[in-house]
């Protein structure tokens, strides 16, 4: 049938051909492109979760080195080497050292990607608790 389309000679594809294939490239893009946007907001809701945890695991390792008491750390402040992620939203809230061994906070600790609708909440023991914005 093929043949009979052709002409002598002609060599290529038929339209009918080039139609099909960009069907199947829509149907996979169709499928495809989703699956890619739930994948990406599921890895910036984990890079978020991290940086809390390494946020509240420097913090307690500055604490424990150093020996003045009343100390009050931020995700801004970068100490004890803590790197800012710049794609994170942070508060503005503190965590600080009594101490005597006790972690203090200074209002709610969040960390957020702007583009996801998750927000992780730290707390003086260390826990994280996701909620929806």
């Amino acid at each position: 049938m093929l043949q009979k389309l052709r002409k002598k000679n002609q060599k290529g594809f038929t339209l009918i051909e080039l139609m099909i294939v960009i069907a199947i490239i829509g149907i996979l893009a169709a499928i495809a492109i989703p699956n890619f946007l739930a994948y990406r907001t599921r890895g910036q809701n984990s890079a978020a979760k991290a940086a809390a945890k390494n946020f509240y695991n420097t913090a307690m390792a500055y604490f424990a080195d150093t020996t003045t008491t009343g100390t009050q750390v931020a995700p801004s402040n970068a100490v004890g080497g803590y790197q800012v992620d710049p794609n994170l939203t942070y508060s503005n809230a503190t965590l600080g050292d009594t101490g005597t061994g006790t972690v203090t906070q200074s209002g709610a600790m969040t960390f957020q990607y702007p583009g996801s609708a998750t927000t992780y909440t730290l707390v003086t023991d260390g826990s994280i608790t996701p909620s929806a914005s």
